[in-house]
């Protein structure tokens, strides 16, 4: 009953959002040249991008926190004021937010609501096994992929706000040098790892595109979404291919529940074979507020150097 509640009460609200919104002027123009603008960003990655690319022009605020899932996340009544109080919004898009989307769809008649990953060409995106017509989300474990949003997110902000356009243009050129960076780092750690051992295995789906970027196999006990949950069999069979393989080293990811791959390991074990948990990745949430993995950069930077020294069986 509380649920149900809850569900009518964010209805309510986003009606009256909408009615509000019919009866107001445009967003931007001249109130945007005195005051910073207010952003509303659904997942911690997102709202990175746009703190780099807005800089103290933006006012970011982030719906889900650190080790929250975002396919599962449903927006509270608390998130339905945030969104009204928005100039624009930001998501990742591609259904990563899914249970969100029927909320965004219906906020973008009040405020601009922008998918950052409209900035990636299709034929660049890597098709989804479990959705027909659906793409993996997961856009940001290929730094170079991820780098081409930072000028869409620029071209966005100049649009709604011009008259600051030069701070967007040289944030923008600022970060992508960091990206660039970033983008050698991570090629220079995984050629630590020779080229037989770079299999990933994960909890779920998720790193196909750091795969694919980077030279790694990549084996997920989930699928891309973490809405189907995996089974007995989908466990015995992962343990079946790590058995196979030799892999010495799994690792759990913060925003997915840790039990279903120490059921992996437990099967592995029962195999007669030890695999070890080689720590924990971030997939589709940041670290905690004011450390190195709150920030995109230092969360890819702990995933490739958690990789490399477990792979390597170092750690």
């Amino acid at each position: 009953m509380g649920k149900l509640k809850t569900h009518a009460t964010i209805w309510i609200m986003l009606a009256a959002a909408l009615l509000v919104g019919c009866t107001q002027p445009a967003i931007g123009g001249d109130d945007l040249a005195t005051r910073r603008i207010r952003v509303v960003a659904t997942t911690g990655i997102v709202g990175d991008l746009v703190r780099n690319v807005g800089g103290d022009r933006v006012e970011v605020v982030t719906l889900m926190g650190p080790g929250v899932d975002p396919h599962l996340y449903k927006a509270s009544a608390d998130d339905v004021v945030q969104l009204q109080r928005a100039d624009i919004i930001f998501y990742n898009g591609l259904h990563l937010e899914a249970a969100m989307g029927e909320v965004l769809e219906r906020m973008q008649s009040r405020s601009r609501t922008i998918a950052v990953t409209g900035g990636i060409p299709r034929e660049a995106l890597l098709p989804s096994d479990e959705y027909d017509n659906q793409f993996d989300p997961h856009v940001w474990f290929d730094v170079m992929l991820w780098r081409q949003t930072v000028e869409y997110v620029r071209d966005v902000l100049i649009d709604l706000d011009p008259s600051h356009a030069s701070i967007y243009r040289t944030n923008a050129e600022s970060y992508g040098r960091q990206l660039d960076e970033l983008h050698a780092y991570v090629q220079s750690q995984a050629a630590l790892v020779p080229e037989d051992q770079r299999v990933l295995v994960t909890a779920h789906d998720a790193f196909r595109y750091f795969g694919r970027a980077y030279g790694f196999e990549v084996h997920g006990l989930q699928g891309i979404s973490t809405v189907i949950e995996a089974g007995a069999a989908d466990v015995q069979k992962l343990a079946d291919f790590i058995v196979t393989r030799r892999i010495p080293a799994i690792f759990v990811e913060t925003s997915v529940s840790q039990r279903t791959m120490a059921a992996v390991q437990s099967a592995v074990r029962a195999r007669g074979f030890e695999v070890r948990i080689g720590g924990e990745l971030f997939s589709d949430a940041l670290g905690d507020p004011g450390t190195p993995e709150g920030e995109y950069i230092g969360m890819v930077r702990h995933n490739i150097d958690t990789i490399v020294t477990s792979l390597r069986g170092e750690g």
